[in-house]
């Protein structure tokens, strides 16, 4: 069996992160952890005293912000250590370690917000005009205050606060079970050669392998292994959505999808805009799936030919290389941007760079407040890794920015503006690329991985399991109950309607689709990939176009991190999404691309 994937001790240290810039070691990990614990008596002083006054406030604060802040580094550490390697018994005590301290602390600053609540908003502006410290929570502030009706008791706070590790828990034994427990069987190529399968090389290597018989084998080997666990897969999902429907009735929200909109202030109807604009598209989706077939000679296609190489042969990008046209691609951003991400990419070892043994799958950036912006992939050399890369960097230049620019109050930024800077970045570099390049074999791969596999996955398949999502959700709430089969089935039905007519749907393999994406353990984030993708065409349309003042826009939505709600940075941008006009356009920018794909394959 051919298994080149080497294991995480021989990984080449230049290409992996730069776990020694958050700690020496994990001597050093273990020591904060102790010293964050001791460090919880003194924040529960204040408990009860937030009241006494403005300065009484702002110390609480900023002990508070400085715990915050040791944690994250205490978190990412761990999490990523885990992540590179699921193997490693010593990195997930760590991660498992790391969850539960966070869950203490949670638990330790719930009394917070019912006492900011009780002193009342008039007297906490009055404070904020007095104290300049004190006034760059104004927002947090606003928020809270518009919270309130959905705020509990500080005793209930607290319970909430301490069940947020337990309840959590489906989703980190998903990933156990999958990403370290879960041993494929081989692939087989058309001469009877056996390949391993595993969760670093399947989405890549094996999925987009020339050879129809590798590709289906190693579909039916990673679907067969999910099957085979079918009910424990839908046991945990079904805990986590029974989770979230119970935070949304204790908070006292209409549904879980209410609530969970509810917390970044969006509208629902930015959902239901989303999922209607989707299916009055769907025939533009149903022509590509009809061009592919034809391309790829095939006289029915499958799910698992959706990521076929129609090009002739592979392009080659080196990961060097894909720094470099990154860059150049991000160059109307400003020497300061790009300089910033060649120095992350090639010297302070932001990036994981290839894929080892164990390695989790996909790919994330990750970081906090003082560190570097972190990402893990497993790069191999083509077309879609360099665009994966410059979507992750979209992710880190938008952490860098917000940590550079904001407080540690705004440090971080919500998942629904988070998938605008990654797609953003792979927008610009289509847009680069399809100018600058002439030869017609990278041009089919670039169209290739900008349809077949961004788009694919964000304006197919994460509105799909969006539409999963929300059904799931509703039958809980309407207490009828969740199994395997019938989740199956749910699945089975929407990828049918979307894929149409023509492509061939294995029900049962397709209808476990959902059990691969952990996303769905992040309650309704999924929605937000597809909103994301539509915000990043806007607002990369407006620059590519030259429109005036739109970088310095896009500049200044990237350094605002959670200073503003959502909708309203991207309004401020340039990019109006309670709308469908951007979901609208960027299914016009994707319609454009398959008219040029199919001028290229004939």
């Amino acid at each position: 069996m051919s298994n080149l994937i080497p294991p995480r001790s021989e990984a080449n240290k230049k290409y992996t992160w730069n776990a020694e810039s958050v700690f020496k070691s994990k001597k050093e990990w273990d020591a904060e952890v102790k010293n964050i614990l001791a460090e919880l008596p003194n924040i529960k002083k204040y408990e009860g005293r937030l009241g006494e006054g403005a300065e009484t406030l702002v110390e609480a604060l900023g002990q508070v912000d400085e715990l915050t802040k040791r944690l994250m580094h205490v978190y990412v550490y761990a999490g990523f250590s885990y992540n590179v390697d699921t193997t490693n018994q010593t990195s997930a005590a760590m991660f498992g370690k790391a969850q539960a301290v966070y869950g203490q602390v949670a638990g330790t600053l719930a009394f917070i917000n019912p006492e900011l609540l009780k002193i009342g908003k008039a007297k906490l502006n009055k404070w904020m005009k007095q104290n300049s410290k004190l006034a760059i929570q104004a927002h947090n502030m606003e928020n809270l205050f518009r919270k309130q009706a959905h705020v509990r008791s500080g005793e209930v706070e607290e319970i909430l606060g301490m069940v947020g590790d337990p309840l959590g828990g489906a989703g980190n034994s998903t990933s156990m079970l999958t990403n370290a427990d879960f041993k494929f069987a081989p692939a087989v190529d058309r001469n009877g050669k056996k390949i391993a399968v595993t969760q670093g090389n399947f989405h890549t290597a094996l999925m987009e392998h020339p050879d129809r018989k590798v590709r289906q084998s190693a579909f039916e080997s990673y679907m067969d292994k999910h099957l085979e666990f079918k009910n424990t897969l839908a046991a945990n999902l079904t805990t986590s959505i029974k989770a979230n429907v119970f935070y949304s009735q204790v908070r006292k929200h209409e549904d879980s999808l209410s609530a969970s909109l509810f917390d970044l202030n969006i509208p629902v109807d930015v959902f239901h805009n989303l999922i209607d604009t989707f299916k009055k598209n769907l025939p533009v989706w149903h022509r590509y799936f009809e061009i592919r077939r034809k391309a790829l000679k095939l006289k029915e296609i499958n799910y698992y030919d959706m990521w076929a190489p129609i090009a002739p042969k592979k392009t080659k990008v080196p990961y060097e290389k894909a720094v470099e046209l990154i860059c150049d691609s991000l160059a109307p951003l400003g020497k300061e941007y790009t300089d910033t991400i060649r120095k992350g990419c090639l010297k302070e070892r932001w990036v994981d760079v290839y894929p080892n043994q164990g390695k989790s799958n996909g790919a994330f950036s990750w970081g906090a407040s003082g560190t570097h912006p972190f990402i893990m992939m497993s790069y191999t050399d083509e077309v879609g890794s360099m665009s994966t890369l410059a979507h992750e960097l979209g992710h880190s230049m938008h952490s860098y920015l917000t940590w550079k620019n904001q407080p540690l109050a705004y440090s971080d930024y919500s998942l629904f503006v988070a998938e605008v800077a990654s797609n953003f970045n792979q927008a610009m570099l289509r847009g680069h690329l399809l100018k600058t390049i002439t030869d017609k074999n990278f041009l089919i791969s670039l169209i290739e991985e900008a349809v077949g596999g961004n788009f694919f996955r964000y304006f197919f398949q994460m509105p799909t399991l969006a539409r999963f999502e929300l059904e799931t959700h509703q039958r809980v709430e309407r207490g009828e109950s969740l199994t395997a089969d019938s989740m199956l089935e749910l699945m089975a039905d929407l990828f049918s309607e979307g894929f149409g007519p023509k492509v061939k749907v294995d029900r049962s393999r397709v209808g476990m689709v959902w059990s691969t994406f952990g996303h769905l353990f992040s309650d309704y984030y999924v929605y937000s990939y597809a909103t994301g993708i539509s915000g990043a065409h806007a607002l990369s349309g407006r620059i590519l176009r030259g429109e005036p003042n739109a970088v310095e826009d896009y500049l200044g939505f990237l350094k605002s991190g959670s200073s503003v709600y959502p909708l309203d940075v991207l309004k401020k941008a340039g990019v109006n999404l309670t709308t469908p006009t951007a979901v609208e356009e960027t299914f016009a920018v994707m319609e454009g691309y398959v008219d040029r794909l199919e001028e290229l394959v004939g």
